[in-house]
């Protein structure tokens, strides 16, 4: 089948790239090319196992409240707070 494709100059560049590796027609690079992506596009995705964490308990903060981050630098910083 022949038909018009307009290629975008990065992807036309890797094709390139790859017909002169593999020492083959631009034509075979693409057709090559496609096969494999349609593949990949057609594959159904691959699941990943669901992890968890654990939950701890840590209990309460040394420093009192996290809200206010001037106090907590300042009680990191051994200075009094202002």
């Amino acid at each position: 089948m022949r038909t018009t494709l307009t290629i975008d100059p990065d992807v036309a560049a890797r094709l390139k790239r790859l017909r002169q590796r593999r020492d083959m027609r631009f034509k075979d690079a693409v057709n090559e090319a496609l096969r494999e992506g349609l593949r990949a596009m057609e594959e159904k995705p691959r699941t990943r196992p669901r992890s968890w964490t654990k939950p701890r308990r840590l209990g309460g903060s040394r420093i009192g409240s996290l809200d206010n981050i001037a106090e907590v630098l300042s009680i990191g910083e051994r200075e009094a707070f202002k």
